[in-house]
């Protein structure tokens, strides 16, 4: 009896002593979790300018870029353009061996002379008979069939004139010009290559009308597009100045969509000056085009918008104004407490936005972070730990 009566003593004094040290652990913790104040991280709100814009990549290009090509076949027998050259409208750019149009051009020379002399021998027949009709000779008929033949003698020299002229047209082909004053940024042929045109104009030079000029072709998503206008301002950079930042203006939102993978996109084309000529054919261009500008509004940060206590903290009386009806709920701190203030919101610049309606106000104090949250609960490093033995 006397050994259970101790046992018992001592399980009852160990139970108190546990007991004990659970109060005193609550107690320590319950001093060790930060203020509110202090828990939360926030930020004054004040008034500024915001700048919302659409991105995408683009490919600059020439305004006019002009393909060069031929109308006949041949062999190339002299080059008189290269790469980057500058090149004056009528310019000869290349020429074609031109003996087989040579020798075509002489043939049907040839035969202008004989349809000539045809057409002459035939009037004079036409003379002699219409003579001798008169004196009653021949038959009306005879008179007839040499008239018909000065006609048809006609017809044929008209025809060989017409082969003639076509023959000389593509003598002439035998020399490129270049349509338009501008500068050479491609060259597809050499000398000794020989071109065929049976089927489709080959093209031997690209030339870029005004490289002064330029423009960027740059696919937006449908989600973009509907904000873009033209005249809207436009910036953009390039990987081979990188640190310089080139401005343009939106000419242009193309209707024909291109869709690929299920994804839908617009081509927008942005007009932009290059007077120094540093921006180059084919360069990725960076397009940031501005859709929206504020001035002197309330701004909140995208970050106090995106902030949500945790379930505990929301359940512990934070105070409500019509949540379900905002665009969005921004937590402020007022007298130590959180309190979620419902607001409507206008254009983004993805680091703040615009406050549009709500009872939010110069001076409150956004959270836009909890440290707990953030850092991990600053007493589970220290946590009061008892193993029973």
């Amino acid at each position: 009896m006397d050994i259970r009566k101790l046992l018992l003593n001592k399980v009852t004094a160990f139970v108190l002593v546990i007991l004990l040290a659970v109060s005193a652990y609550s107690f320590w913790h319950k001093n060790q979790q930060p203020a509110t104040a202090e828990r939360y991280k926030s930020e004054r709100l004040a008034t500024g300018n915001i700048t919302q814009t659409v991105s995408a990549n683009g490919t600059l290009n020439p305004v006019v870029l002009v393909s060069v090509g031929t109308q006949v076949s041949g062999t190339v027998k002299k080059l008189y353009a290269d790469y980057n050259d500058r090149v004056k409208q009528g310019q000869v750019l290349m020429e074609l061996d031109d003996s087989l149009f040579q020798a075509q051009v002489k043939q049907s020379e040839a035969n202008v002379s004989s349809a000539e002399a045809s057409l002459a021998l035939a009037a004079a027949n036409a003379m002699r008979t219409r003579d001798l009709f008169a004196q009653e000779y021949v038959s009306k008929q005879d008179l007839d069939q040499a008239e018909e033949a000065v006609k048809a003698a006609q017809a044929q020299l008209e025809l060989s004139k017409a082969q003639l002229q076509k023959d000389r047209t593509n003598l002439s082909y035998t020399v490129i010009r270049s349509p338009v004053s501008g500068v050479v940024v491609d060259r597809q042929i050499d000398v000794g290559q020989t071109v065929a045109a049976s089927f489709q104009t080959p093209t031997l030079f690209k030339i870029a009308q005004d490289l002064r000029h330029m423009q960027i072709d740059s696919s937006f998503a449908e989600a973009d597009v509907g904000n873009i206008r033209e005249a809207q301002a436009v910036r953009f950079t390039v990987d081979a100045f990188p640190a310089r930042s080139f401005q343009g203006v939106v000419k242009q939102v193309r209707l024909n969509p291109t869709t690929q993978q299920n994804v839908v996109t617009y081509d927008v084309v942005v007009s932009v000056n290059n007077p120094e000529e540093i921006l180059l054919p084919g360069m990725t261009a960076y397009v940031n085009i501005t859709t929206a500008e504020r001035h002197n509004v309330l701004l909140v940060p995208n970050a106090a918008l995106r902030f949500k206590p945790t379930e505990s903290v929301a359940k512990e009386g934070v105070s409500r104004e019509r949540r379900e009806e905002s665009r969005g709920t921004v937590y402020v701190l007022q007298d130590g407490q959180l309190k979620a203030v419902s607001v409507a919101t206008g254009i983004t610049d993805n680091r703040y936005t615009e406050v549009l309606s709500g009872s939010l106000k110069v001076g409150d104090e956004a959270v836009v972070e909890d440290t707990q949250q953030a850092g991990g609960d600053t007493g589970s490093s220290s946590r009061f730990r008892m193993r029973l033995f």
